[in-house]
């Protein structure tokens, strides 16, 4: 990990195509970590697997440049991160964190975190981006998935700062408080989920992370350590199992 950054650097933008593209500018042209970017819209915002990420006025759409100093294989744990860091700064609406990088609300998608990285030619770490985004006013309408809003309850720019406190803070930790605190504002172990990779769906209960942050997926009797895939809760789509 880096040591927290003393003072963000937060541009605040009333429109972006993508915050994370233009994280991902600044820091193809040697940009120094500590950047936080800020959009109060944006119109080409991006979710996981290429997804369009719907991004109206009223919501958060925050992007974070950081140049840690981690192993390439730790990026993923970024996310548990900064997932801690939206559940303590949404502390008072009680969200929720579902591996590997969303935050519900009521058993519906509030949010999700997308993490970019770059590789340097040595095969290091050269970059990080952190993309952020909650439905802080509306709940844009998709088609698999329930989604949920804090009706405006919440600042986009309030949140976000709370957010680059939070982040600031758990830099300083290592990775198995992070790990521990994302557990304690995580999904009750025993909640039935479905995992999907690809074409195969696969039916399991959580059981927890395993301590580089993968998921354990109780089977039967026995327990699955799963590294990638999409985990989908019947409280988000309405059904038992939604395969």
């Amino acid at each position: 990990m880096t040591d927290p950054a003393a003072i963000w650097r937060l541009e605040v933008h009333e429109t972006l195509g993508s915050t994370s593209d233009l994280c991902r500018e600044h820091a193809l042209a040697g940009e120094a970590g500590g950047l936080a970017v800020l959009a109060l819209q944006q119109t080409a915002g991006r979710g996981s697997r290429g997804r369009a990420w719907v991004s109206p006025p009223g919501n958060l759409y925050l992007s974070l440049l950081l140049r840690p100093t981690t192993k390439p294989r730790e990026a993923g744990m970024w996310a548990l991160l900064a997932g801690v860091a939206v559940a303590e700064a949404l502390a008072e609406f009680g969200v929720v964190l579902k591996w590997p990088n969303d935050i519900l609300h009521d058993g519906a998608k509030l949010g999700g975190i997308l993490i970019e990285s770059s590789m340097a030619a040595s095969g290091a770490l050269d970059f990080l981006v952190i993309g952020i985004g909650l439905n802080l006013a509306h709940a844009p309408i998709l088609p698999e998935r329930r989604t949920a809003t804090l009706a405006g309850a919440a600042d986009p720019q309030v949140t976000a700062q709370r957010i680059l406190d939070r982040i600031s803070h758990w830099q300083s930790a290592g990775w198995q408080a992070v790990r521990g605190a994302w557990l304690r504002h995580a999904l009750p172990v025993g909640t039935e989920m479905t995992l999907r990779q690809g074409d195969t769906h696969c039916l399991g209960r959580f059981a927890g992370l395993s301590d580089d942050g993968s998921l354990l997926l109780a089977e039967g009797e026995s327990v699955r350590l799963v590294s990638s895939g999409e985990i989908w809760l019947a409280s988000e789509t309405g059904e038992s199992a939604p395969c």
